[in-house]
């Protein structure tokens, strides 16, 4: 290790953890968005019904948000995970403002931390798309 790359391991160690921090602060929301999906509750069913796609596409998107949330604590997986979350988080916002003239703080504000999360995850990506393409 270089006299540079030693001087850059405490801000690395504290990017890191404050990563960490936002993961477990998103991760919440998401599961407890997950549960009321799979579980039916108010808004969330009338939400599916009225995009038209029902309880099948609401017990799916629980299902994919449930392993997304636990992919966000797989080193590997995070940013790939965040990412994704990226895009489920838009379609909610569009899908809020849209369809069902809901609330969209709350999917912007998670779409954000998705965001943030993806970004500082990049690496994790990079990794996975090379381990990927391997041949």
């Amino acid at each position: 290790m270089t006299l540079i790359e030693a001087k850059d391991l405490p801000k690395r160690r504290a990017r890191n953890i404050a990563l960490w921090v936002l993961q477990v602060l998103t991760a919440g929301p998401l599961l407890l968005a997950a549960a009321a999906k799979l579980t039916g509750a108010e808004p969330s069913a009338s939400t599916f019904e009225a995009i038209g796609w029902g309880d099948w596409f609401r017990n799916l998107v629980g299902l994919l948000e449930i392993a997304g949330v636990v992919a966000l604590f797989v080193p590997l997986l995070a940013g790939l995970a965040a990412l994704a979350f990226v895009g489920l988080m838009a379609a909610a916002v569009v899908t809020e403002a849209f369809v069902t003239g809901g609330g969209v703080v709350m999917p912007l504000v998670l779409l954000m931390m998705s965001a943030a999360i993806a970004w500082g995850r990049r690496a994790s990506i990079t990794r996975l798309r090379a381990l990927a393409t391997q041949h």
